[in-house]
Parts: C-alpha cells; structure tokens; sequence
C-alpha cells in the first residue's frame, strides 16, 4: 500500500471529496440529508470552520472548508462528521459487517479515506467551486445546476455571487482539478 501524505497548513482552504462506502446511494434518502445537515452543524459548533462551498450526491459530497487561522487539523472535522453519521444512521442493509469492518468496529456507511486537496489561489478556490456546484450535471442527475437540492449553489445565487442559470454552458477547467 502506498504512503498517503496529507497537506495541513493553519487556517488553510481545502477541497474534500468523501465517498459512501461501495458507492451505496444512501443520500436518495431525505431523511439521511437531512441528518447529515444537522450533524454537519454539531460539527462546526464543536470544531469550528467555514464551509464556502457543499454538494451533497446519493452516494458521495463535495466541499471546500476553511480552518480557523491558528488550526490545521481537518482531519478531526471530517473523521467527526463520519463517526456522528454513523452512530446515527440506521439501515439494516448497511449495517450488516464484513469481517475487516467488524475488527476496525466499522458500520459500511463510509469509504475509510477521503479525497483532500489545500486550495492554492483563487483561480483553484474558484475551480473548485465551479466542480462542487457543477458536480450532478456532470453524474447526470439533473440537466441544470439550479435543479440540485443539496447544493450551496443555491446560497451563492442568493447572494448575488452567481446567475441563476449559471452553469447551462460550464466545462470542466482543462487542467482538472484531480491533477489531470
């Protein structure tokens, strides 16, 4: 197994990518959005951060965070954000273990890993909103980024910063963000 090296810098901005476990569609449940919104909240209440950007997908979610200045640790936030999940969420499916979950005393709910990647500039800070906001067009569950629920999109157009039909033309940058 490679090593993963993780970059912390205080009060940094990172994009995550954090995937259900077998890409299981938990999120078509409202209730488990729902859910995850509210444990979202107990997380920033207990771990302080600002979300800038969410997108909440059946089986995965996006988001750019920013620490507080004197913090590196995101690492905390989102094994938090997993950990109260779980407890939570109930799902006899879901909750059946394979072995190597039962020894860790894992629930299959969540991959073990996350994707992180520390925001560089604006132009990769504005990228990788674009990607979060861009994100079910791009898996085909909508045919516009304004018909996504579990989207901070819809934050961003309240407050001026996007047009509403923001996206109808959107390509992925060419340089991609997953270093493509």
């Amino acid at each position: 197994m490679s090593e993963y090296r993780r970059v912390y810098v205080p009060g940094g901005t990172y994009f995550f990518t954090v995937v259900t476990y077998q890409r299981r569609k938990i999120f078509h449940d409202p209730q488990a959005c729902e859910l995850l919104k509210v444990i979202w909240s107990k997380v920033i209440k207990n771990f302080p951060f600002t979300t800038n950007t969410f997108c909440l997908l059946p089986d995965h979610f996006h988001c750019v965070i920013t620490l507080p200045q004197n913090d590196t640790n995101f690492s905390i936030r989102l094994r938090e954000i997993k950990r109260l999940f779980s407890v939570s969420f109930h799902d006899e499916k879901i909750n059946s273990l394979n072995c190597s979950r039962q020894k860790r005393s894992e629930k299959n709910i969540w991959q073990r890993r996350f994707w992180d990647h520390l925001i560089r500039n604006e132009k990769d800070f504005n990228n990788h909103i674009e990607y979060t906001h861009f994100n079910p067009v791009k898996h085909g569950y909508v045919n516009q980024v304004k018909d996504w629920e579990y989207s901070s999109f819809h934050k961003y157009v309240k407050s001026g910063w996007i047009d509403p039909n923001w996206g109808v033309t959107y390509q992925e940058p060419s340089e991609g963000i997953y270093g493509e």
